[in-house]
């Protein structure tokens, strides 16, 4: 593919980003499957290997492990999630209306945010806190796996599992996930996802277990630096990593690495979550209606965001994988104005 964006136009892009208010710094890589375009650029506080909070494209990597089980035929992507986890957890998970769909929830189901679970992260507890405004204030908690299972058993359910074109973008979903994968493989969720970064060579990648951790680039909350240890090591699924690992990790992912190459289609079973995405099994889809760009229509971008402004897509169309981070979570939106840029750069 030969390319009309370059360095220069790429920097340019990136600089003009990392101008904006309340941007510190911005990293974007674009690389094609050959390489014939391989470009990377950085600016403000952070720069091309930097390392960065990647939010919720850790569900990406848990799917990820999901997938290659599912190739290893230790589980089935249609079996109920009560095959794989204890009585405790399963018993009251999901009541809707009167009714108790706990035994009829899958993996599926969870891996496309079908589950119709309440998220614990974004919805009104039961005690009427929100725990990511409380988060974006500043105010600093630990969410462990059992606490978060304790407290969406107290609060209200969205759907019955599996309803027809519904579907709601629920952390619970991949903290549950994680549970299915200790069963599996006997090991923590940390400890198999840090294996797969060794596997994959993501020698700047790992999972947040120190809350002295200054490795990072601080995460960004308007002008404010946010300094959230107590929930970033409490997951065992937050992770921290770099624009080039991410970029690694999602060409394995399309490669095949994980799921079958020649059935990754199967994974396109969209939903609508959220303009302007769509959820499939275990992947994101970042799409532009034609109303909105009549003269260049934007390729179907696949892959997964996060809401720092993080980014690891894939164009099948134009063979380009993009990946980084704006690291502000109160306008992620400038990350996907930046791939629209660069793409269209691509295509000028």
């Amino acid at each position: 593919m030969k390319s009309k964006l370059n360095k220069s136009h790429l920097d340019q892009i990136v600089n003009a980003v990392a101008a904006k208010k309340n941007i510190f710094g911005a990293v974007f890589y674009i690389s094609s499957d050959d390489n014939s375009i391989d470009l990377i650029s950085a600016s403000g506080n952070i720069e091309n290997d930097s390392q960065y909070y990647i939010a919720s494209i850790n569900k990406f990597f848990v799917s990820a492990i999901i997938l290659k089980l599912c190739s290893e035929n230790r589980l089935d992507l249609l079996d109920k999630i009560s095959k794989y986890l204890p009585d405790e957890v399963i018993l009251g998970l999901h009541l809707y209306k009167g009714k108790d769909y706990s035994n009829s929830l899958t993996i599926s189901h969870l891996m496309s945010h079908t589950s119709g679970l309440p998220c614990y992260l974004t919805d009104k507890q039961a005690n009427g806190r929100i725990v990511m405004k409380e988060l974006e204030a500043g105010k600093d908690q630990a969410w462990q796996t059992a606490k978060v299972i304790h407290e969406i058993k107290r609060m209200k359910t969205h759907f019955p599992p599996g309803k027809e074109n519904k579907a709601k973008y629920i952390d619970t979903n991949h903290q549950i996930l994680g549970l299915i994968i200790e069963n599996i493989t006997g090991k923590p969720i940390n400890v198999v996802l840090n294996n797969l970064f060794r596997e994959l060579s993501l020698t700047k990648t790992y999972v947040c277990k120190d809350a002295n951790d200054k490795n990072f680039v601080p995460i960004r909350y308007k002008s404010e630096t946010r300094h959230i240890p107590l929930f970033l090591t409490s997951t065992q699924n937050d992770i921290i990593s770099t624009a080039e690992d991410q970029m690694a990790f999602i060409k394995a992912f399309f490669s095949g690495y994980f799921f079958s190459k020649d059935k990754l289609y199967e994974l396109e079973k969209w939903n609508n979550i959220f303009f302007p995405f769509k959820y499939g099994i275990g992947i994101q889809k970042f799409y532009t209606p034609r109303f909105f760009s009549p003269f260049h229509q934007m390729p179907d971008m696949i892959g997964h965001c996060g809401s720092t402004g993080s980014v690891a897509f894939y164009s099948p169309a134009m063979d380009i994988y993009i990946t980084g981070s704006t690291n502000q979570q109160a306008r992620p939106n400038i990350a996907f104005q930046t791939m629209v840029k660069i793409i269209n750069k691509l295509r000028s």
